[in-house]
């Protein structure tokens, strides 16, 4: 793929982000209220964080295979459709107080994540070596826009849901459904041509995702542990914010608008972390992501009811997130012969949701037994395995080498 249809690509995908953000941060910012709300109990709370990355890690698998065998285009466009699906059963559920069909929204809602995750790696398929941390990280900045948008949504929300007869905290589903419908819909008109079209045709039996695992050593397995138990942190901590917040009486806007600038920590800078994955290289950016996390958990885990450092503290995760995810895809990519290189993708999406949905279901039970300071101060000790992953890695090789 020549330079005009890379520049084409990262464009449509960014403008899908732009789409999309707005979906994933206004059902992000009530996720947990909604189920409190309907369940009555904190505790239950982290479960919308939960269900939708699980959702993810359930549907990236057969969006990967789905790629490998047709395209980048079609894969994208039944996540982000998948998404809209979820976001109206949520509606639903919210609606009769039913939480069966509200946790099988948040389930089908993270096909929307799953597409998102993956429009990052369609980004680098076809982009220079020498360029591919900037590629994804271009397509994961347009996320900004629409995901800081998002969760100000929750006026307006409470304004449609009055409209529509359902509850107020159901209301930002609503411009979910939408915003995941129109995504889907500009993937498949725009994403021309597709990136991994080629790659395709000219493997008649694709391999199963089980192909991945062989390749999973090295450099390949410090990215996805990278990526993995960043993401663990990140959500852990982030699930339980808005019901921390809310538990000592802070308004729903406040909250909101928290959860906005948290997701603009996670996106706005990403391009600076792409120039320093390709100038200074990965690793190294990892670790300074590590570190950003683990001041994050202090600064949040310390506020106590203020909300100016808890703030503080959720926009540094943000940061510590961005820069370790864009530098791990970045490592990922560039450490995985492009023949199985969709399918190790799909593998470590699906490490990196699993270890998210497991780090928002023990957020939950951790608050519960205890409080939000433990939390952060749990969620920190996720980042030695990382740079102990990092340090030790030269060593292995050197080892193997003699």
């Amino acid at each position: 793929m020549g330079w005009p249809a890379q520049r084409r690509t990262v464009g449509t995908l960014a403008l899908v982000q732009v789409v999309g953000g707005i979906g994933n941060g206004a059902g992000l910012a009530v996720g947990a209220l909604l189920i409190e709300d309907v369940t009555g109990s904190a505790g239950w709370a982290g479960m919308a964080v939960v269900a939708t990355t699980l959702g993810a890690a359930l549907f990236t698998v057969p969006l990967s295979n789905f790629a490998v065998h047709r395209g980048r285009r079609p894969a994208l466009t039944a996540g982000w459709w998948g998404g809209s699906l979820g976001a109206t059963a949520v509606v639903g559920g919210a609606a009769w107080e039913f939480l069966p069909l509200l946790l099988l929204g948040f389930l089908l809602f993270g096909a929307s994540t799953a597409a998102n995750l993956q429009s990052r790696f369609a980004a680098a398929d076809r982009a220079e070596p020498a360029e591919v941390g900037r590629s994804i990280a271009l397509v994961v900045w347009a996320t900004t826009i629409g995901s800081v948008a998002g969760p100000n949504l929750t006026g307006p929300g409470a304004v449609v849901a009055r409209t529509l007869g359902i509850p107020e905290l159901a209301g930002p589903q609503v411009f979910s459904g939408l915003a995941f419908a129109v995504a889907g819909v500009l993937t498949w008109l725009l994403l021309r041509p597709d990136p991994l079209e080629r790659r395709a045709a000219s493997a008649p039996a694709p391999p199963r995702i089980a192909a991945a695992l062989p390749h999973v050593r090295g450099a390949t397995a410090v990215a996805i542990t990278a990526v993995a138990l960043s993401h663990a942190i990140m959500v852990s901590v982030m699930a339980l914010t808005p019901v921390h917040m809310s538990g000592h009486g802070t308004e729903l806007s406040v909250i909101g608008f928290t959860i906005s600038l948290h997701i603009a920590g996670m996106f706005a800078l990403s391009p600076l972390f792409g120039w320093t994955t390709d100038r200074w290289g990965a690793e190294p950016t990892i670790v300074g992501g590590q570190v950003v996390l683990v001041l994050a958990c202090v600064v949040a885990g310390t506020a106590g009811h203020s909300n100016i450092q808890i703030t503080v503290g959720l926009v540094l995760l943000g940061i510590g997130w961005s820069m370790s995810v864009i530098a791990g895809a970045a490592l990922l990519t560039r450490s995985v012969d492009p023949s199985v290189r969709p399918l190790v993708q799909g593998f470590s999406d699906l490490s990196m949701n699993l270890a998210g949905a497991a780090g928002g279901l023990l957020a939950g039970l951790v608050v519960a037994m205890s409080n939000f300071g433990t939390l952060t101060g749990v969620a920190g000790l996720l980042t030695l395995p990382v740079v102990a992953a990092i340090v030790l890695a030269p060593r292995r090789k050197e080892s193997r080498l003699t």
